[in-house]
């Protein structure tokens, strides 16, 4: 018998039977005949008791010690997939021993546990920020940018970094409205519309400022401009500048062209300004740097992407569909608004979503039956990921919180 001592439990195996599996460690134990092999085979080795001592987990060795015995390899729901996996590869056991029920049990769990993790890492990543104060330490003016740092991305460092995160999120909220409030025929007069101008000003000095601060205390430049937030913030101040940058430009040519191309040429700049102007509404997205819930909003679009994609690949084979039928049952009905497939494609999208505004309506029994049909299809399309973006989206939302705490 070949007597194995596995983490202080003796186990005694059969040297006909390890040896029925020689590319397995006891196998070559068993087949093996020089003494300093069989040292390396294992941990220790007592002469007085003839124990080969093997410092691993007995537990799990009780299903590699059932292995020689049936030659079989249970799997047990409750082990761990990454330390059942290290041990068995220690021992020189192949997976093709189990039986295929258990195999495809475990697999699964193991794939789960991979992409637990695998989560667990990139929401780490999410909140871990691009540099630390520490970072600073032996570079250049290191000591001033390691301040500015804390006032910039660590709201709970001072009172002042504290007053900056606010500052930020409220000047974000001044833009919008400001925004919004000059659209409105009583603020587009002079007076609202110098007001609405300073309003601006102000708030691109400060997202400006801030800007820099973060460009000053970032020890990589590659890295600053990869960063998803840094991108949103110089989106948020570029429309102010190219929109004076346009201005000027206006102004240098009515000083050179003639009336009429002068005319042209303005008719066409108001349309690229108000493209411009359109652009400060992504502004709304600083608010993501200090808000956990549009944080994980964001990561649940990234991770369940391919639900997304999956749900509006649905929602096109839907409006392609219903649109057909209901053109071919409509479009023979006098001042039908059914005319052609692709004018059917409003009221199909329309309909999928539920929404339902009765600006087109079909007026045949038949386009009835169609129109259900398709509402219903729409309510069963959207009940289907509801549920699984909204779990997903309250467990990373909790995850966030319990890292930032």
């Amino acid at each position: 018998l070949l007597n194995i001592n596995v983490g202080g439990k003796l186990f005694q195996i059969a040297y006909k039977v390890a040896a029925q599996y020689p590319i397995t460690r006891l196998g070559k134990l068993a087949l093996c005949t020089d003494p300093m092999k069989k040292l390396q085979l294992c941990d220790d080795y007592s002469v007085q008791r003839n124990e080969y001592f093997f410092d691993r987990d007995p537990s799990i060795f009780h299903y590699i010690f059932h292995f020689y015995r049936s030659g079989v390899l249970w799997i047990m729901d409750e082990m761990c997939p990454s330390n059942f996996v290290e041990e068995i590869e220690y021992w020189g056991i192949h997976m093709k021993y189990t039986q295929r029920c258990c195999r495809i049990l475990f697999e699964e769990k193991q794939d789960e546990l991979s992409e637990y993790l695998k989560i667990e890492k990139e929401l780490e990543a999410e909140l871990e920020p691009l540099d630390s104060a520490g970072h600073f330490q032996g570079k250049f003016l290191g000591r001033f940018r390691g301040m500015v740092w804390n006032l910039i991305e660590n709201p709970y460092s001072s009172v002042a970094a504290k007053i900056i995160a606010v500052m930020s999120s409220l000047f974000v909220l001044i833009s919008i409205v400001s925004m919004t409030l000059s659209t409105v025929e009583e603020m587009q007069h002079k007076t609202g519309k110098v007001w609405m101008e300073q309003l601006e000003m102000v708030c691109a000095i400060f997202f400006t400022s801030e800007y820099l601060m973060r460009l000053i205390s970032s020890t990589s430049f590659k890295n600053f401009l990869r960063a998803a937030f840094n991108a949103v913030d110089l989106v948020a101040i570029l429309p102010f500048y190219i929109q004076i940058l346009f201005e000027n430009l206006d102004e240098a040519d009515t000083l050179y062209h003639e009336e009429l191309h002068k005319v042209e040429n303005v008719s066409k700049l108001g349309k690229v300004l108000k493209l411009i102007k359109l652009m400060r509404i992504f502004r709304i997205l600083k608010l993501a740097r200090h808000s956990t819930g549009l944080r994980a909003f964001g990561f649940t679009m990234r991770q369940c992407y391919q639900q997304v994609c999956c749900l509006f690949l649905f929602i096109a084979m839907g409006v392609f569909t219903f649109s057909a039928l209901m053109h071919s049952v409509e479009h023979d009905v006098p001042g039908t608004s059914f005319t052609s497939i692709p004018y059917a494609w409003w009221w199909a999208a329309v309909s999928l979503s539920t929404v339902g505004y009765g600006d087109t309506v079909p007026d045949t029994v038949l386009g009835r039956m169609v129109a259900f049909a398709c509402i219903s299809f729409g309510i069963i399309l959207n009940g289907m990921p509801i549920s699984i973006l909204y779990n997903k989206f309250s467990d990373y939302y909790a995850k966030l919180k319990a890292h930032e705490i």
